[in-house]
């Protein structure tokens, strides 16, 4: 595992995939299951990994948590970046910033809670978390009116953010006053776009973002990667083409739900058996399996012709 610092420099290197959290029978976090996953990321050239939201990490018990973080570091290659995540509760993001220390992830991204919190709170909890972890922490901007820009900013400034992932849902992502107010006052090579490939060329190229997340990267990372490649060089027609092609599965993410197709996505490509979903969500209703079938396949051909 790599376990230097992220810079500007690590963020454009890859997509950041942000993968789902393989699980057994029984509930149990599955270590080959999951490591196919991470070839899988790996043999397409990514190289940063990033456990959130498609991971279900807002459900995980605290008895697991160590045993999640041993198993990722020991099944990825030394040139890849590992970022787990923490929270969304308070007491569960410091209980966990105890266990990370003990390891040597360079970040931790704190999982947004919607409800129950204030900026001036967030920032709080921000400082807290890294005064534990003694590392800076990503921060992840998903909710409009969520944080204002200037406590953003100060937290940046103040060396307790490594990046920020930016994940507010505009009709158009070129025209986003909060965004461009953001890169105003922060460095926007440390800013990620967080809404998979469908927003990534406006924001990386309006906003000029480090970088983008997707979880569609799972099922075609080559494919993905390509089009990182293209928007850096300016071939915006060819990332556009690339886009259009993760547009089917996309769109089943955004009318299902994003984290439960992505999780049956992998299993029915057949990249690996992600396993059974973790309540408080449940399994895809049996009518949407064809489709979501279709798309993951038809997007792994793609990816594979492309090899």
């Amino acid at each position: 595992m790599r376990e230097t610092a992220i810079t500007p420099e690590v963020l454009a290197a890859s997509v950041i995939a942000v993968p789902p959290l393989a699980r057994d029978a029984n509930f149990k976090i599955c270590p080959s299951e999951n490591r196919k996953i991470i070839q899988h990321l790996e043999a397409g050239g990514v190289s940063t990994l990033l456990y959130g939201g498609n991971a279900i990490l807002y459900h995980i018990a605290l008895s697991e948590y160590a045993g999640m973080l041993e198993l990722l570091q020991e099944n990825v290659s030394d040139a890849t970046t590992v970022i787990p995540s923490v929270g969304p509760a308070y007491g569960l993001m410091m209980d966990q910033a105890r266990i990370l220390r003990e390891f040597k992830f360079p970040t931790a991204m704190i999982l947004p809670q919607r409800d129950l919190c204030t900026p001036a709170g967030i920032a709080t909890a921000v400082r807290n978390f890294v005064d534990v972890f003694d590392r800076p922490a990503v921060l992840y901007i998903k909710h409009e009116g969520w944080i204002d820009v200037p406590t953003v900013a100060k937290l940046m400034a103040d060396g307790c953010l490594s990046w920020i992932k930016y994940a507010i849902v505009r009709e158009n992502p070129s025209n986003d006053d909060f965004l461009r107010t953001l890169c105003d006052e922060v460095d926007p090579t440390k800013i990620v776009s967080g809404i998979g490939e469908q927003p990534a060329i406006a924001h990386l190229r309006t906003f000029e973002l480090g970088s983008f997340t997707s979880g569609c990267v799972c099922v075609a990372p080559r494919l993905s990667m390509t089009m990182l490649d293209a928007i850096k060089d300016g071939r915006d027609a060819d990332a556009e083409k690339i886009r259009q092609q993760f547009a089917e599965l996309e769109a089943l993410r955004n009318a299902i739900n994003p984290v439960r197709v992505l999780h049956r996505a992998v299993s029915l490509a057949g990249i690996a058996e992600s396993g059974p979903i973790t309540p408080l969500l449940s399994e895809l209703p049996s009518e949407n399996i064809s489709d979501v079938q279709s798309a993951a396949r038809t997007l792994l051909e793609v990816e594979r012709a492309t090899a």
